[in-house]
């Protein structure tokens, strides 16, 4: 038993460390303090680069719990293929490690926890972009499923800013209220 969840830590750390790198990871990264209790709440995924785990994903969110002083709860949803395909879902947390940079795990992977660094989040906070250092991963996230022009642009803008090659994000299907 102990053997296999040495493989099995082995291999998540061997998954992490590949893939495709989407920011000049020369460029800094800047992460935007957050106000959790703002920050909770349920995110449609507006956009994100290209990542394993979510392969075939559409129609996806992302909702944030406030459990602790330094601790939030994280329930990432999507449809398997289409809209109204079937339901996956994926249990974390997320520890608030310095201002607007968390690190996140989840119950089905264990001992693995990965940066989640907020880069913006709008005065209203129905916008908001995310990032991890490694370049490996990003999202555009609002609360709504579509977005204004204006929202878009600047969450692009931000992404350009800390390096991301923009031309490589996917646009995520969202049913249509």
């Amino acid at each position: 038993m102990i053997a296999q969840r040495g493989l099995l830590l082995a291999l998540c750390v061997s998954l992490a460390a590949c893939g495709t790198v989407y920011r000049d990871t020369d460029t800094p990264m800047t992460a935007q303090a957050i106000d959790p209790t703002r920050y909770a709440g349920l995110w449609y995924e507006i956009a994100r680069f290209p990542v394993s785990f979510q392969r075939g994903c559409t129609a996806t969110t992302a909702e944030y719990g406030v459990t602790g002083p330094d601790t939030i709860s994280v329930v990432n949803t999507c449809r398997d293929e289409t809209p109204d395909g079937p339901v996956k879902q994926v249990v974390g947390s997320a520890d608030i490690e310095a201002p607007g940079k968390l690190r996140v795990r989840f119950d089905s992977v264990p001992f693995v926890r990965a940066p989640y660094w907020v880069l913006w989040v709008d005065e209203a906070y129905d916008t908001a972009v995310v990032g991890v250092p490694s370049g490996k991963a990003g999202w555009v996230l609002a609360r709504t499923p579509q977005i204004p022009d204006d929202r878009w642009q600047a969450a692009l803008s931000v992404l350009r800013a800390n390096g991301y090659d923009t031309k490589q994000l996917l646009q995520t299907e969202q049913p249509i209220p």
